[in-house]
């Protein structure tokens, strides 16, 4: 299976494009905000629905110049662009754009030999080493002395390791799913400039608050500018205020800051160098955790903390000090993170998408997914012209349970650290506000009887594939303690770490290194399709 027919089964059949003939059920689409959140809902939209007749407006603030900080995606991205037939030679120079094999997570865990793991972009070679993978960690967790970080046992690992680029040649039959660094302006603009093209409409002006119908619709929002526009949806993009889904429609709110304890972060650019990595770097600080990405022309910094345990001169004062910059006068930009959703992110006729429905902090890319997921999940409703009261309640359950499942997945990442350095991150290891799937996914794990199946069945680990769980929960060193280990019997020895080493070995031999291959870039061939399979 494709990324592109991956992305299109997420936006319905025919990739978006209803079996239907009739015309959809809306005609009017006005989506107040751009930005990549805005932008990129346009481009879902539009594809199938303008050419049928469906009128789709974006109302956006005049522009203001501001670099990016440097943003990561997940390989979702890559099917966003599949699916809209735009390829990597277009967009990737245009947004200072490099490839992402997985990101390295540094210092998370003092535990020996487990001080730092890879978190893999997944392969098709994966295939070959999976069932190795977790087999042999399913024998540690019970005591066996087999070797279970999972760095030796994927591709994306060798090739971060080496700074190569995800992309092989065409002699190579194996893909790898991957993901990308950009600057989140330059995306935006360039999404807009693609938009335009597309048939979507753009209007600035400054949005100052809705009139709401007598049956508590939206019927129109204001503009300072003295317009009333109308339309028959309206797809919040306003950012973290939420000016319709939550001042004018009163949607709740739900809170995460008692899972996630981080709330702001500061950032900052620095130089790089011929030699580009292919990773993202997180690396674990005093009070959070750091950013270390490398776009084609800098590197983008930030440091993502709690305000509740340092102030903000403090974080800025020891990112400073981590990049060597105690002396520099590189401007630093701080900003305030809200962690959590809202609880309907479709309510009456308006959608939230991106911010204004809910954000979890960086850790793993997820910001673009969560605007693709909503915002192909809805056309997919569109679509079918399933808008009733009873799509609302299913179409919200979904976004609500991609929200927490992800939630989880990042809170893992704080309650299995085992640094004690200081309050932040004790706390965080004893923190006790954890949900009851996640709960039940950690006694499975350190019972010995493994969570392959409960989490490729998605009964546990909801949104995250079996690879993700136990690259998270080995490559932390989380495991039972069971004294001294002990020498594996005959059916946990099964497989020879030099065979996997070897082929790992051969195979990365086939990647180009991450600089040439953006200097070569060239529009992509159609390859072998993409099967990972994830038990």
């Amino acid at each position: 299976m494709s990324t592109a027919t991956l992305y299109n089964q997420s936006l319905g059949p025919a990739g978006g494009r209803s079996p239907l003939a009739g015309p959809p059920p809306l005609r009017r689409i006005v989506i107040v905000g751009g930005g990549t959140a805005g932008w990129m809902t346009a481009l879902i939209l539009a594809r199938p629905l303008i050419e049928r007749g469906v009128e789709i407006t974006l109302l956006e603030p005049p522009a203001v110049e501001v670099d990016g900080a440097g943003d990561g995606s997940t390989p979702w991205l890559r099917g966003f662009f599949d699916g809209l037939g735009i390829e990597e030679a277009e967009w990737m120079p245009a947004c200072d754009a490099t490839y992402k094999c997985g990101i390295t997570f540094e210092g998370w865990s003092t535990r020996r030999g487990f001080e730092r793991y890879f978190h893999p972009c997944a392969s098709m070679l994966d295939n070959l080493t999976m069932r190795q993978f977790v087999h042999n960690v399913d024998a540690r967790v019970n005591g066996a002395d087999v070797h279970a970080h999972p760095d030796r046992f994927f591709i994306a690992a060798r090739l971060a390791a080496r700074r190569r680029a995800p992309k092989a040649p065409e002699s190579f039959p194996f893909d790898i799913w991957h993901g990308y660094h950009f600057d989140a302006v330059l995306l935006g603009q360039f999404l807009r400039h693609k938009a335009l093209e597309r048939g979507v409409r753009c209007h600035t002006c400054h949005v100052t608050h809705a009139t709401l119908a007598q049956d508590g619709s939206i019927a129109a929002v204001s503009t300072r500018e003295g317009e009333s526009i109308a339309a028959d949806l309206f797809v919040d993009c306003s950012g973290s205020v939420g000016l319709l889904i939550e001042k004018a429609l009163r949607t709740s709110y739900v809170s995460f800051s008692s899972n996630l304890f981080n709330d702001a972060s500061v950032v900052l650019q620095t130089p790089i160098g011929d030699q580009l990595p292919s990773e993202t770097v997180s690396t674990a600080m005093r009070h959070g955790w750091t950013w270390k990405i490398p776009l084609a022309s800098r590197y983008g910094n930030g440091y993502v903390y709690s305000s509740g345990h340092c102030t903000k001169d403090e974080a800025e004062t020891e990112l400073r000090r981590h990049l060597g910059l105690l002396e520099s006068d590189v401007e630093a930009r701080h900003l305030k993170m809200r962690i959590g959703r809202v609880t309907r992110h479709w309510n009456r006729n308006c959608l939230a998408v991106g911010l204004a429905q809910g954000f979890i902090e960086p850790l793993e890319a997820t910001a673009l997914l969560f605007i693709q997921h909503t915002a192909a999940t809805f056309l997919e409703y569109l679509e079918q012209g399933d808008l009733g009261d009873e799509a609302h309640q299913r179409f919200n359950e979904r976004m609500n349970a991609h929200f927490e499942g992800t939630r989880d997945y990042i809170v893992t990442h704080y309650k299995t650290n085992s640094r004690e350095d200081t309050e932040y991150w004790r706390a965080n290891a004893a923190n006790m506000n954890l949900s009851e799937p996640l709960q039940q996914l950690y006694a499975l794990w350190m019972s010995g009887k493994g969570i392959a199946a409960a989490v490729g069945e998605q009964t546990l680990g909801r949104g995250y594939p079996v690879f993700s769980w136990y690259a998270i929960m080995s490559g932390m060193g989380n495991f039972p303690d069971h004294g001294p280990l002990r020498a594996p019997n005959a059916r946990e020895d099964l497989y020879s770490m030099a065979e996997i080493d070897d082929l790992l070995e051969r195979s990365s031999a086939n990647f180009p290194d991450h600089r040439a291959a953006l200097r070569s870039i060239a529009p992509r061939r159609t390859g072998p399709s993409l099967q990972v399979y994830f038990f």
